[in-house]
């Protein structure tokens, strides 16, 4: 089962991941949690490229292609390898990042951003997305809050776009999960942090074998 996480900056997803994980480690169900960009070590690096707030100058279709390394290296390293192995994969942002952000909020070409996925992908796909949807001041209120507190103001490249550009982002979203209704579950992320994880569960407890009520 490869399920992803998607939502604008703040919205709470990355929360809400970890909180999956340990749910379906309780059930004992082999689960790996991991993140784009950055999660291998030379995604890492790419990571720090992309949200380092000095990168003024990179050019959107340079952002682009980062991203695209990031997940072509993403899925050949981490992905590829624990499906395979039968375990669950949770990842907190997928393709559905890239085509929202690049595609709808920095005005990439769309057609290419679908063969760049496409390509990079070799035919993975999420099962399940779910995305947490919530207004964009509350979001990045969240957002710089968070940022301040575990000191990453320097890693905020994306929370200092203008407010019209997190708008672009949240309706790309949006229409994206219009466009595939079998795979999307749009929840709520103004609820309360429980009241979400229970919402989420709720989608998803029907596809693990012997759940019950847990």
């Amino acid at each position: 089962m490869f399920i992803t996480f998607e939502g604008i900056e703040g919205c709470g997803k990355t929360t809400q991941v970890k909180r999956l994980g340990d749910r379906l480690t309780a059930l004992g169900i082999p689960v790996l949690l991991t993140l784009e960009p950055g999660g291998t070590r030379i995604c890492q690096d790419i990571r720090s490229i992309l949200l380092d707030t000095k990168n003024k100058a990179l050019s959107p279709l340079a952002e682009l292609f980062l991203y695209t390394a990031d997940r072509a290296q993403h899925i050949e390293e981490i992905i590829n390898p624990a499906l395979s192995q039968g375990k669950w994969v949770v990842c907190d942002r997928f393709f559905d990042a890239t085509m929202a952000y690049q595609g709808y909020a920095r005005g990439q070409d769309v057609s290419l951003i679908k063969i760049l996925n496409e390509r990079t992908c070799s035919g993975i796909k999420p099962d399940m997305t779910i995305l947490v949807d919530c207004p964009v001041e509350v979001g990045l209120e969240r957002a710089l809050m968070r940022n301040k507190m575990l000191q990453q103001e320097e890693q905020a490249r994306f929370e200092k776009e203008k407010m019209e550009f997190h708008e672009a982002v949240r309706k790309g979203y949006l229409q994206i999960a219009k466009t595939e209704p079998e795979r999307f579950v749009v929840v709520d992320g103004t609820l309360s942090m429980d009241d979400l994880e229970t919402a989420i569960y709720d989608h998803i407890k029907s596809h693990i074998p012997n759940a019950g009520n847990n």
